[in-house]
């Protein structure tokens, strides 16, 4: 069975967090690759977070989900909002295969949360989604449409252009005061309205343009079960025992996708209908972590099953480390393994989807440099889908093409940057390294610290302590 793929393309970022202006590719220019991967690197506060917590955002847009008040905070201080292009290519395999250019931007700023003025522990802001526009192309057995609004929300009304507002939902006096409040309705509840459920429910109840449709279709279902943001914070709950174990996989033309958090040290009460997916996704992360990680594979040793409060079954499982017939709790093993264990059916998903995208920040924590480098150029050259991720550590430099190689800068204005001048013989590691020091491209790549200042700091830190 074919499946629409989805790929993105680009992003670009106005204003938010230390990231005044910052655009990025996602390609590699260099030569085809079935892949995509991106691998961003830089110095600390350079924005390299901020590329992953937009990537975050985008997720709770085309799922529809009301925006969690952190990403208020996240914008500039020296702006009232934040703003976002992505760009998309869309593979829509129905009756008539298409393939669509997508752009979707919007805006962010922070308000006040009104209706929680009065509660002691709710937020004080909440965020608003504004200006958001949906542009694309078509291309269907040779024929290719102009790039041009599908959606614009920038008008008092509910949308423009009027052409494409009867094309989606029709020109019923009815729907568009029903969307009216529905768009005023997602304004006040930290939503989407381009993907919100009412605008999405009336789309596929009244939509006859089949091309309009599928492509609405790809992208809600990419945001919903394509694409995985890992942040820093699965790091944090593995460092407290607590396994956050997420998957996505398919079965007779179904995906399933999810997070499971799973406790390391103790039992972990599973859903008795959620069983059957932890058994699967771990016997298919077996067949890859036991070539990882010589001989290690982990297994499910369940302990009985009771009801909860809620009067649903579920399962007692303790999660075990088996190497060399000898099994151990999970929670012994390190941080490495444990860190690769939970984003492990994810990787795997990535090597064999292609519409499949994986974020993940500082996916180097804990991980062998060595073996880090060699599991990006496995599926750098033999995956299909898209990795995107931050690190320190260099290995990677060493062992990808360049091309999928991108660095943060010293400039706000101009964030994101591809190393130029790289010959084909060139190290890419040593040739950062260079650079670092004698600062050869359009933007610095490194803000310089200064080793006597930084002993003379300590010395005066002690001094204050009276140490």
């Amino acid at each position: 069975m074919k499946h629409n793929v989805v790929r993105l393309e680009s992003i670009e970022i106005r204003n938010f967090k230390n990231v005044k202006r910052g655009s990025l590719s996602f390609e590699n220019t260099r030569k085809p690759y079935s892949a995509s991967i991106l691998g961003l690197y830089g110095q600390n506060g350079s924005g390299k977070t901020a590329l992953i917590d937009a990537l975050s955002l985008l997720k709770h847009l085309l799922m529809g989900q009301q925006i969690p008040p952190k990403f208020a905070e996240c914008i500039n201080v020296d702006s009232t909002q934040a703003s976002f292009c992505f760009h998309f290519k869309v593979r829509c395999n129905a009756q008539e295969p298409m393939e669509c250019a997508v752009a979707y931007s919007c805006s962010i700023r922070k308000d006040a949360d009104e209706s929680a003025a009065n509660m002691e522990q709710a937020p004080k802001w909440k965020v608003t989604v504004f200006n958001e526009v949906l542009s694309a192309s078509f291309k269907s057995d040779g024929q290719k449409s102009r790039f041009s609004p599908l959606v614009n929300t920038q008008t008092d009304g509910v949308f423009l252009p009027v052409s494409k507002f009867k094309a989606l939902v029709g020109g019923k006096k009815s729907t568009e005061t029903d969307l009216l409040v529905a768009k005023k309705l997602a304004a006040a509840t930290s939503r989407t309205f381009v993907f919100s459920r009412e605008l999405v429910t009336m789309i596929r109840r009244q939509c006859k343009d089949k091309a309009l449709l599928s492509l609405y279709e790809a992208l809600i279902a990419y945001g919903n079960f394509e694409l995985f943001i890992i942040d820093t914070t699965n790091s944090g709950l593995i460092s407290i025992n607590a396994l956050p174990l997420s998957f996505s996989y398919e079965e007779k033309g179904q995906v399933s996708m999810g997070s499971i958090l799973l406790q390391l040290n103790g039992v972990s009460l599973i859903p008795e209908s959620a069983m059957a997916v932890v058994r699967k996704v771990i016997a298919s992360m077996n067949l890859v972590l036991r070539e990882l990680v010589p001989g290690l594979t982990i297994e499910v040793e369940e302990l009985g099953t009771q009801i909860q409060e809620n009067g649903v079954r579920a399962c007692s499982i303790q999660l075990m480390s088996l190497k060399n017939s000898k099994s151990i709790p999970l929670q012994y093993e390190s941080e490495g393994i444990k860190k690769i264990i939970s984003i492990l059916h994810l990787l795997i998903g990535v090597y064999n989807r292609p519409s499949m995208t994986v974020a993940i920040d500082e996916l180097d924590s804990g991980v062998f440099e060595y073996l880090l480098g060699e599991l990006l150029h496995i599926i750098a050259e033999k995956g299909k889908g898209q990795l995107i991720f931050t690190s320190h550590n260099l290995r990677p430099l060493e062992t990808l093409d360049r091309g999928f190689i991108a660095f943060t800068t010293t400039n706000p204005e101009n964030r994101y940057i591809r190393l130029t001048n790289v010959k084909p013989n060139n190290n890419l590691r040593d040739f950062y390294y260079r650079d670092i020091m004698l600062g050869e491209q359009s933007e610095p790549v490194y803000e310089p610290t200064n080793n006597y200042d930084i002993a003379l700091a300590f010395r005066e830190a002690g001094d204050t302590v009276g140490s």
